[in-house]
């Protein structure tokens, strides 16, 4: 009777999954392109702490995206909140300084 329904759920969840994987390994993989100087310089975390909080991140994601943890476990939830603030504070502010940058003018390098 609730078969039809449990698969969408199912379904719904595992996509959920699948996406806060991308995003905490979009994250992480921004984090290991931007050079150690930048963090201090914006004011950030450092870029070993930010590494380590994301690679757990993307560790969390991947398990519950192929059901070793359920998607909505306390570990996945916390997992999308740190790629979450990685994306949206801590990105903007380091993305300045990215490698072989120069000097930043303001339209780009000069």
């Amino acid at each position: 009777m609730f078969g039809p329904v449990n698969g969408v759920l199912d379904l719904i969840f595992w996509l959920l999954s699948v996406g806060a994987l991308i995003l905490s390994a979009w994250a992480l993989i921004h984090a290991i392109r931007i050079p150690k100087s930048a963090f201090p310089a914006a004011g950030k975390q450092t870029k070993p702490l930010w590494l380590v909080i994301l690679g757990f991140a993307t560790l969390f994601t991947f398990a519950a995206a192929v059901r070793y943890l359920t998607p909505l476990s306390i570990f996945t939830i916390a997992a999308v909140i740190a790629a979450g603030i990685y994306l949206a504070d801590v990105k903007p502010a380091v993305n300045g300084y990215r490698k072989g940058g120069g000097n930043q003018g303001p339209y780009g390098p000069w």
